[in-house]
Parts: C-alpha cells; structure tokens; sequence
C-alpha cells in the first residue's frame, strides 16, 4: 500500500511541475505561472474569497461523509517535503460519499503564511483569510484509475478545504503531522507516519460547506476541481503554527517555506452554492467570540448597576413618604 501511495506521489509531482520552475513570489511567482501553465489563467481559478452575500442556499445538497477516515489501514503513511508544502499520502481505501461519483483520497496538504502575518489560507470568507488551510485530494475512482489520469479531466478531483485558526489548546490530531516535520526539513527529504484517524482533522459539523467548480491552486492548475470549503474552523496552538511556519525549507536550501498560498482567484460567472442557510447562521472568530462575551459580561453588569440605583431611588422616594405620612399623622393628633 505504501509503495502504490509512493508511486502516485511521483505521478501526480511529476503531472504538476510539468518540468517548470515555479514559486510563490519572484520572477517565477504567481502572477508568472500562466506564461509557462496556460490553464493557470483560466476563467474558473481557484482559491476564491467566498462572499456569502452571493452564495445561493442549495437544501438539496447531500450531506458530506468521508469513509475509511477513522481506520486508513495499518502501512505507515509517506510524509514528504516537496520544496511547497508539506505532503501526507493518503491509500485508495479512503473515499467521500455525497457524491455521483466515488472520489476516493491521494493526498493531503497545508498551505500557511509566515510569523508575523495574519494571513495563511488560500481561500478566504468574505475577505477575511485564517492562519492556515489543509486540503485533503481525492479523486474519481470510478472513472479513472489513477490520480495523474484524472488530475486534468472535467471534476475528475474533489478536494475538501479546511480552514484553520489559532486556539488556546493543542490540536492531537495536527500533531501526528507537525511533530514529525524536523524529519523533513529540506525538499525531497521524507519520513514516516503511523496511520491515525484522518476524520478528526475535519471540523467537528461538517454538515455547514461551500461547493463550487475550481481549479489546482498550484502549476499546472488543472481547473478539474470539485471544491468543498467547510464553513466551521479547525484550531491548532500558538506553537503548532509557530512550527509550521519556521521548520521546513524550500526548493532553496536557505530559504524558508513560508507564504506557500494562492492569492484568491476572480469568480467570473461562477456560482457558490451553501449547504446552509447565512440567515440562520453566523460564524464567529475566536476574537470576535470573545469581544462578544465581553460585551454581553459588561452589558449585564451595566444593567444590574442601573436597576440597584433605580431601587435604591424607589427606596428613598418610599421612605420619605412614609416619614411625611408619621408627620402628618403626629401633627394632626397634636391639634386635635
């Protein structure tokens, strides 16, 4: 098994380099790859920043669920530094149901920023990027009998997109990958993994996503992509990200692998369509959570301040009735 997950990571790098020189920013940069990958400047790019004001509610989306994701089998699992991210093999056995067609897994991947900066993922939700984003490859089985065949073929991929943000807590499942990154720190080098549950890097409600027709956020940008973007974050720690950010290097040795993400694409005439409504739901930031709890702490204590002054007021005004009533009362025994 880990010699077939071997053999189409060396299909698939091979499909996507094309024999080209590519980066993130430079001569070779992003806003170069259409010269040497046409595709690249299509029409149905991705990522995209996905604004919810546009997307179209769809109740008829099935619900999403990926099987064999608990138990990937007994192989150790291939963890690779390719001088653009750092890649898991994933076996066949794996596969997502809620769809036509069988997509079954390849690969994953992560895309982050560097130390200092706020951004990482490549797609963003109305404008607003997180610190990093994992995508999980899979392809259409069904159809096509490897990866490399199906990586150029209208929806031959489907590709599931997780956004991830910092949390208080370290995040287990993110760890069976990041701990193990010192092994690889330079291009080419690899390592080992023992298989662990894959479904726990997934949000905890799956059930909220985004669909739309995309591309590779990478040369050769094959625009073959089925995207699910899930609406939910995962969180990893401080240290988590401070590790992926500063450990492993690119395709220069001294350089480090850092900012390896796609800025957001145009959407054209493309439509994004929700398995939920945005009227009933809206999603919070671990920030924005927290101000929110703070506002409604200090609304509360605000209120609590003003209706003690106010019975306080309504004791007064009482007593000093009452003692004119006494008085009143007093005088009026004294002149009869």
């Amino acid at each position: 098994m880990l010699l077939v997950a071997v053999l189409l990571e060396v299909i698939w790098t091979q499909a996507a380099d094309g024999g080209q020189h590519w980066t993130y920013e430079g001569p070779h940069g992003q806003d170069d790859w259409p010269a040497s990958y046409p595709e690249c400047g299509g029409n149905a790019q991705s990522p995209i920043d996905i604004r919810t004001d546009d997307v179209i509610f769809d109740p008829k989306l099935p619900a999403l669920q990926p099987r064999g994701y608990e138990q990937p089998g007994t192989e150790p699992l291939d963890l690779h530094n390719n001088g653009h991210t750092v890649q898991l093999s994933l076996p066949p056995s794996l596969y997502l149901e809620g769809f036509p067609r069988r997509y079954v897994t390849a690969q994953l991947h992560l895309h982050w920023g560097q130390k200092g900066s706020p951004g990482g993922s490549e797609h963003q939700i109305n404008s607003k990027a997180t610190a990093a984003e994992l995508h999980i490859v899979h392809y259409d089985s069904d159809t096509y009998p490897t990866l490399s065949e199906a990586a150029d073929k209208p929806l031959g991929l489907a590709v599931l997109g997780i956004l991830i943000e910092v949390g208080e807590t370290k995040n287990s499942a993110y760890e069976h990958i990041l701990s193990h990154l010192h092994e690889i720190r330079h291009k080419d080098q690899k390592t080992v993994v023992p298989p662990f549950n894959l479904s726990e890097l997934l949000p905890p409600q799956m059930g909220q996503f985004f669909r739309y027709n995309g591309s590779l956020t990478t040369p050769p940008c094959y625009q073959s992509v089925l995207w699910t973007v899930f609406n939910q974050r995962v969180q990893i720690s401080r240290d988590q990200l401070d590790t992926l950010q500063e450990t492993l290097f690119s395709e220069e040795p001294s350089r480090l692998l850092v900012q390896n993400y796609r800025a957001p694409q145009p959407l054209h005439q493309r439509m994004v369509l929700a398995s939920f409504s945005q009227e009933s739901t809206t999603e919070y930031t671990t920030g924005e959570k927290l101000g929110l709890g703070v506002g409604i702490l200090v609304g509360c204590l605000c209120l609590l301040l003003a209706v003690y002054f106010i019975a306080r007021k309504i004791r007064k005004k009482r007593l000093g009735n009452q003692k004119s009533v006494v008085f009143t009362s007093a005088r009026a025994t004294t002149e009869a």
